[in-house]
């Protein structure tokens, strides 16, 4: 049954490292339901536009899509619900307290498979960056890519 299970589910949200930079990750189980993960296998989920909030002491993540499974009943749950987290105790009053900085969110980064067959989402709290911080990063990555280039050039 091991064998079987797809380990190599990784969905990322590319959109938070362009906005965002990073100050803590954190890896957090999800509570979902058994069609959810069937989807999350099959790589039929996203994490545009999501977010993650505070309440109660525990942690949620609102606005993430997993697409319904396609064999599911009709009582499949809502593709947008939201959904509780699992991190320690200690980290939720953590991130709780650093939330209160002006700023500071926590963004979910990358959802995937771990080696037991768990759907894990990797979450940071993260500060906003400026519009020139943004301006920065794509010409970083252009020049990046343009060494890239002309390194690939140079050996051939």
């Amino acid at each position: 049954m091991a064998d079987k299970i797809n380990k190599t589910v990784v969905i990322k949200n590319k959109r938070a490292e362009f906005d965002y930079f990073f100050l803590m990750r954190y890896t957090a189980g999800i509570v979902l339901t058994g069609t959810e993960i069937k989807s999350i296998r099959q790589s039929k989920a996203s994490l545009v536009d999501t977010f993650c909030f505070i309440t109660n002491g525990e942690i949620w993540i609102k606005n993430m899509y997993i697409a319904p499974y396609f064999y599911g009943s009709y009582n499949n749950p809502s593709s947008r619900r939201d959904r509780k987290l699992l991190l320690n105790k200690k980290e939720i009053r953590k991130l709780q307290s650093d939330l209160k900085n002006p700023g500071q969110t926590v963004v979910p980064l990358k959802l995937f498979i771990d080696d037991n067959g768990r759907a894990k989402l990797e979450i940071a709290l993260a500060r906003g960056k400026k519009q020139y911080d943004k301006r920065q990063t794509l010409k970083e990555r252009s020049d990046k890519r343009e060494m890239d280039r002309s390194f690939k050039d140079f050996n051939h």
